[in-house]
């Protein structure tokens, strides 16, 4: 497999599980999407959205989105380590947390990363981005407030868990976290210290 993205980006979600599954992947460093022309018109050759992750599968698949890729990818590994099975007492908050990050904080990321997509009057674009950032801490807040232990759903660790150790790196960041977002650094912390992640944990913190 071949998988498109930089050390520290969305595309982390995707190579945590790669290597928690322990298949064999190359990754691809695209460049900054936003400040590399030219590793945005690379990207576009396999996803026409210029985004990552992108994973090409061995066949020539192009997946995108890192909650259908999550699913994929328990179903090639025939593993449910990470993704709870239908009929599991942990799949309907597992489906329903999967998505309220993909389908709400995810995008907050997306809004502030380039605002002029979105608000092309520029003396506008730093009103917005504050919002948008006070937004996003309040869907944490809410993401806090549902959180179990030792993982987010108990003593079944999941791919949500990853999730949370990727995107708590961006803003508003893990000092932030660290104050208002106990039970989500617990969870981060506790993800990070697993040996099966020691090198890749290693590499995307230099």
């Amino acid at each position: 497999m071949k998988l498109f993205g930089m050390p520290r980006w969305g595309s982390d979600i995707v190579e945590f599980q790669l290597v928690w599954y322990g298949f064999d992947y190359e990754l691809v460093e695209t460049g900054d999407l936003f400040e590399a022309p030219d590793a945005a018109d690379a990207l576009r050759q396999v996803n026409p959205l210029r985004q990552i992750p992108t994973l090409l599968l061995d066949d020539g698949t192009v997946m995108t989105e890192s909650a259908a890729i999550t699913l994929l990818l328990a179903d090639l590994a025939a593993n449910d380590s990470l993704v709870p099975p239908p009929g599991s007492p942990e799949r309907a908050s597992f489906l329903r947390w999967l998505v309220f990050i993909v389908a709400n904080i995810y995008p907050t990321y997306t809004y502030v990363d380039d605002p002029s997509r979105f608000v092309a009057v520029e003396a506008a674009q730093e009103s917005f981005v504050r919002s948008v950032h006070a937004y996003a801490r309040r869907l944490y807040a809410q993401l806090e407030g549902e959180a179990s232990a030792p993982w987010f759903l108990g003593e079944r660790m999941s791919a949500l868990d990853i999730y949370i150790a990727v995107i708590s790196r961006w803003t508003p960041r893990r000092e932030w976290h660290s104050q208002n977002s106990p039970k989500l650094t617990a969870i981060f912390e506790r993800l990070e210290a697993l040996p099966e992640f020691a090198d890749l944990v290693g590499r995307k913190s230099v």
